[in-house]
């Protein structure tokens, strides 16, 4: 039997995190330890992993796992029920080498990545009828190798390439649950997708190309405020008009949210920050791309992207 939208998952999957990032990091470890065989591919930090395991800051309670499975190389660790991808969607090409010793004939691909796209790119690699995507409301960062600091959030929203609303996506948000992350099913991944675009949009873009600064500086400051607004009307058209309506409230539920977090430093601003390559095309063009394509005027987000590429490494 092949992966497909009615496989559900096994009571105990054996998973693989493809990322020891921020995201791999903290959902890696909230489904240790519930017991689950969770295998990290963290090339670079994969040592470290062994020797000091992991820890987990969070507002619902600090924990630690002193022993984890980690390895630099997919064919250590084999073929998997489960391959949860949280690198960033710029090194996707690595990809192609990493995911074949980690299928088998059932295996489920779950991507936790931002932006469009990448769900597309892995149907394309290893067949659509194994793809998932998992849109993280998080506010996490990775402030050391094997450290996640959770700020806020935590929740996510999965669903399945095949048909959104699947057997299979249920099974894995179950499987989320037991691990005390709060998940639910979104009809379509375009709909989960565009959602989250509405803040990553315009956040982690102003907070690059306003001169590096964080989310509570964007909204206090009014012109920034109002871009912020602008892009987040441009993205909900958009979203609207490619078939995923959105609540007419969301940008200011978002406005709210962000307003709680205080100093925020969104992802991107992080890599930007820190000299890395930061996710330019998930996030930010092929939202351009999209939405103009579906005869949408994108003004603020063209200007945005024009800007952003002068300014970013890819």
């Amino acid at each position: 039997m092949s992966a497909g939208p009615e496989t559900k998952l096994p009571p105990h999957p054996s998973i693989a995190i493809v990322g020891a990032g921020a995201l791999g990091t903290y959902y890696g470890a909230k489904l240790a330890r519930i017991g689950l065989p969770v295998s990290f591919l963290a090339r670079r930090d994969f040592k470290h992993l062994l020797q000091h395991g992991l820890k987990i800051r969070c507002t619902e309670g600090d924990f630690e796992l002193k022993s984890v499975q980690a390895f630099d190389r997919p064919e250590e660790i084999g073929p998997v029920d489960l391959v949860m991808i949280a690198i960033k969607t710029t090194a996707n090409e690595s990809l192609k080498k990493i995911l074949p010793p980690l299928l088998g004939p059932q295996t489920m691909i779950c991507t936790l990545q931002n932006g469009l796209g990448n769900e597309e790119l892995l149907a394309s690699m290893v067949g659509r009828e194994r793809i998932l995507c998992g849109v993280c409301h998080v506010c996490v960062s990775r402030p050391e190798p094997g450290v996640a600091l959770n700020m806020s959030g935590g929740n996510i929203r999965f669903s399945d390439l095949t048909g959104g609303n699947t057997p299979r996506a249920h099974s894995l948000a179950s499987l989320f649950e037991k691990a005390g992350i709060r998940c639910s099913v979104a009809p379509s991944v375009g709909s989960a997708r565009w959602y989250k675009l509405v803040w990553n949009v315009p956040f982690n873009g102003l907070s690059i190309s306003a001169g590096g600064i964080d989310t509570a500086r964007i909204l206090a400051d009014p012109k920034l405020h109002q871009e912020t607004l602008d892009l987040m009307q441009e993205v909900m058209t958009a979203s609207a008009t490619l078939g995923f309506p959105q609540d007419s409230d969301h940008p200011a539920k978002e406005i709210a949210r962000t307003l709680k977090m205080g100093a925020y430093q969104p992802s991107s601003l992080l890599d930007y920050l820190g000299d890395k390559p930061v996710e330019l095309e998930s996030i930010w063009g092929e939202a351009l791309r999209q939405g103009t394509a579906a005869g949408v005027p994108m003004p603020h987000l063209q200007a945005m992207y024009e800007k952003l590429k002068t300014m970013v490494k890819v």
